[in-house]
């Protein structure tokens, strides 16, 4: 038994008080010193004997050595080692104490390489989290000794794997480090061989068990190749400056980062399965595929004049390469790739345009067909990667793709497009916008926005419009299904495919939100132009079936996304006044036409009804249609669109039951809570600049003046004589004025009914459109009939398409008798 003498208070805070009472006492400081080392476990009092007093004189070898005999004597306590050097070494790194956090790392790695037990799994856990430990903190010198002990540490093979480790953490401190960006070299380049080297060795221990796949996963390997790739570029930038590398030597290798980060590159690659391969390879080509891109790009512009064939295989090349650099493609590149694109499709359409106006004969027409075929093949190369790319992109630069392809659209009367259609001529035009529109319709494809202001700003929406105005029904197409792709942000639009009358709306399971306020805005400030051009697209004369489903499908999207009580009240306007159009037939439009915009009329509010669930006006839209169904069947979608359907010779002597009535439809909705005032307003689509520009008549009646312009010039067999035929009846309607005071008032309180319930941004747009017809109209009658007077130098002619100079004399010229002295 030991004995213990009781200390007074006094004798024991003298210990504490560094002065000369702890000389005084030396016995009994002794003895409670060793009655405290005593207490503690042998394996504590072992770990502690390794570390000196003074850090610089290293590791104590003698102690060291008892560790090791003791440890390897008794592994199951291998465990709690491991844990009282973890705990030692954490506060030694907080307290900046490196001298005993390179002992406490170098007795860890000694008795690593001692110990081979079934006991040393758990150590290795506190072994690697003294690592984690090093990795993290700031000092380049302590993650460049973790590093090396991880190193030591991947060599050592171990009799059964631990298919619970994972080294996740260890995969992206690495990779971290193979891209330090520390301000001094030396200390940067150490840092960058260290990470390699850790990679090398996480590497080295996970990819030999095959049950442990996780190195393999993408997520690692978008870490690990990449850092190594950074490494290997460094070193080729510089060596391309100063001539071809010499081979690397033993010393270089372990020195130089790019060397090292090859090696390891290649030991990674050696070490994949087939299985393995693509999540190695797709990071190598994820990183360097602008290069590649850019020079598949410039190969074809080099073959831009080789024959169809080589190009479209260049192009699918492309594709192939397009499909992995999309996700990553940032800047300048994704607009760069587009504009080479748009490039060789404008000239494909324009070595198209020249084959055709230069065949001829029979065996010519032969090559004409076969070099036509071919340029369709590289033609729809071009619009597939377009698509394709575009598809992949993320929304913001995909907007801006979109912006950028319909600049490129070019139409009649403007100069805003960016594309050189010089060279190409009315046809070659037609089809650069075919294909344009096209490469616009893929790259829109699922396209989700969430407010149809940032899918169809002002700048992207009045360019679109334009060409839903010309004069060719595939143009048009492709301008509504561009639309579609924008408007649909439920996926409704494959629910509506087809014009038809739906039994029972409630079965599509129409998806559908709230509209929120900037949807309503929208609304409020183009919901006119939307209209018009629906409205205009409707009267066309060379609709075919395809463009009323698509005009069908226009006006059911408009309702499922971006319809208030307001817009439903001006759709309804605008299909009465379509209806109205087809029975009046101020367009001379043929009678399948007329019965085809019927049958539209008949489809939507079909559908409008069942959507807002107004029991009264489903009764009356559903009458409309089953008399319809008795009596004209041509008015319905299902009969119209049939290869073979009787057509009536008129629709003036039709019974208004089959004809929506406006006062039956305000009546219905009148009763459920709809303000319909404005129903009562016959809709009138507003005249703007695009009329002109896209070739078309205007749709508002205006006066004709004719001026008669060098009679002289003009052969008299190309003078339309307009007169109208004078006969009885026309005179007897002349004489009789007795309606006329009515007329006049109908007319009046048609104006002032619609000043008063009509919408302001409708007035505002018909007033705007009048005074601006009044101004050209204005601007063309000054032109034509204000002209110099006659010069002495001569006046500019233009005969025969050249243009003469005839100058008059001075005795000829006739002066004003002011003028006259």
């Amino acid at each position: 038994m030991r004995d213990y003498v009781q200390v007074p208070a006094a004798e024991f805070e003298k210990p504490y008080e560094l002065t000369s009472a702890r000389e005084s006492t030396p016995f009994l400081w002794l003895r409670v010193c060793c009655c405290c080392s005593a207490l503690r476990p042998r394996y504590k009092r072992l770990v502690d004997n390794i570390f000196p007093e003074d850090p610089k004189d290293g590791l104590v070898k003698a102690d060291m050595e008892k560790l090791t005999f003791y440890a390897v004597s008794a592994p199951e306590k291998l465990d709690r080692i491991g844990s009282y050097l973890a705990e030692r070494l954490s506060r030694d790194v907080v307290r900046h104490r490196s001298g005993y956090v390179l002992i406490a790392m170098e007795a860890l790695d000694q008795l690593l390489m001692a110990c081979h037990s079934q006991s040393i799994k758990p150590f290795v856990e506190s072994f690697l989290h003294m690592v984690a430990k090093l990795l993290e903190s700031g000092e380049p010198k302590l993650q460049v000794l973790g590093t090396n002990s991880f190193v030591k540490f991947a060599n050592i093979e171990e009799d059964t794997p631990s298919y619970h480790r994972r080294y996740d953490f260890f995969v992206s401190r690495f990779s971290a480090m193979c891209h330090s960006c520390h301000s001094d070299p030396e200390i940067r380049t150490e840092i960058r061989i260290a990470g390699i080297r850790g990679i090398q060795g996480v590497v080295r221990k996970t990819v030999n068990d095959e049950l442990r796949a996780t190195i393999w996963e993408p997520q690692h390997m978008d870490k690990i190749v990449p850092s190594l790739l950074f490494n290997m570029q460094k070193i080729e930038e510089v060596d391309s400056r100063i001539g071809p590398p010499p081979s690397p030597s033993a010393a270089d290798k372990e020195e130089n980062p790019a060397v090292l980060a090859e090696n390891c590159f290649r030991e990674l690659l050696g070490r994949a399965t087939f299985g393995n391969m693509n999540n190695a390879v797709r990071p190598v080509f994820a990183q360097y595929s602008h290069h590649v891109i850019q020079e598949i790009l410039g190969h074809l512009d080099a073959r831009k004049k080789d024959s169809p064939r080589v190009r479209a295989g260049i192009i699918q090349v492309l594709l192939e390469a397009v499909a992995i650099a999309a996700k990553g493609s940032i800047g300048p590149t994704v607009l760069e790739v587009f504009n080479t694109l748009l490039k060789h499709l404008r000239l494909s359409v324009e070595f198209e345009a020249n084959d055709l106006q230069g065949g001829s004969g029979g065996s010519a027409n032969l090559n004409t067909s076969t070099k036509d075929n071919d340029e369709k093949i590289v033609q729809n190369a071009i619009i597939q990667t377009i698509g394709f790319f575009g598809s992949n992109l993320p929304d913001y630069q995909r907007s801006e793709i979109m912006m950028f392809i319909m600049g490129k659209v070019p139409v009649f009367g403007t100069s805003t497009h960016t594309l050189d259609i010089s060279q190409l001529g009315d046809l070659g035009t037609r089809r650069i916008q075919i294909m344009l529109l096209r490469s616009l319709l893929m790259v829109t494809s699922g396209y989700k926005a969430k407010t149809i202001v940032t899918a169809l700003p002002g700048s992207f929406l009045d360019p679109l419009l334009s060409p839903s105005l010309m004069e060719d029904y595939e143009l048009r197409q492709l301008v509504l299904e561009v639309m579609h792709n924008l408007m649909d942000r439920h996926d409704n639009r494959a629910k509506l495919r087809g014009i038809r009358i739906i039994p029972d709306v409630a079965d599509l399971k129409i998806k559908r939100e709230k509209i929120c306020r900037q949807d309503t805005s929208f609304m409020k400030k183009n919901g006119q132009q939307l209209y018009r051009h629906i409205y205009l697209g409707c009267k066309e004369e060379d609709n075919v079936q395809k463009n009323y489903e698509l005009l069908y499908t226009s006006l059911a999207l408009i309702t499922i996304e971006l319809a208030n009580e307001e817009v439903v009240i001006d759709l309804i306007r605008l299909a009465i006044a379509l209806q109205d159009s087809a029975i009046i037939n101020e367009d001379n439009l043929s009678m399948f036409h007329r019965c085809g915009i019927m049958a539209l009329v008949a489809a939507y509010l079909n559908f409008v009804s069942q959507m807002i669930a107004v029991p009264a006006f489903c009764q009356h839209v559903s009458k409309v249609i089953e008399i319809r169904t008795m009596e004209a069947p041509y008015f319905l979608p299902e009969h119209i669109f049939r290869e073979k359907c009787m057509l009536p010779k008129s629709l003036e002597k039709h019974d208004k039951s089959l004809c929506f009535l406006t006062n039956k439809i305000a009546e219905s909705l009148g009763g459920s809570g709809y303000s319909v005032e404005r129903l009562s307003v016959p809709y009138v689509p507003q005249v703007t600049d695009e009329d002109r520009l896209s070739r078309r008549k205007s749709i508002v009646d205006t006066v004709s003046i004719q001026v008669d312009i060098l009679p002289n010039s003009i052969p008299s067999d190309d003078v339309v004589s307009n007169t109208e035929e004078i006969t009885f009846e026309a005179l007897k309607k002349a004489i009789d004025t007795s309606g006329m005071e009515e007329q006049e008032k109908e007319k009046r309180r048609l104006v002032i009914e619609k000043f008063q319930k009509a919408p302001f941004e409708e007035i505002a747009a018909q007033c705007e459109s009048k005074a601006n017809l009044l101004h050209d109209r204005l601007a063309q009658i000054l032109e034509l009939t204000i002209r110099p007077p006659p010069s002495p130098s001569g006046t500019l002619t233009i005969t025969s398409g050249h243009a003469q100079y005839q100058s008059v004399p001075v005795y000829e010229m006739k002066f004003p008798d002011l003028c006259v002295y």
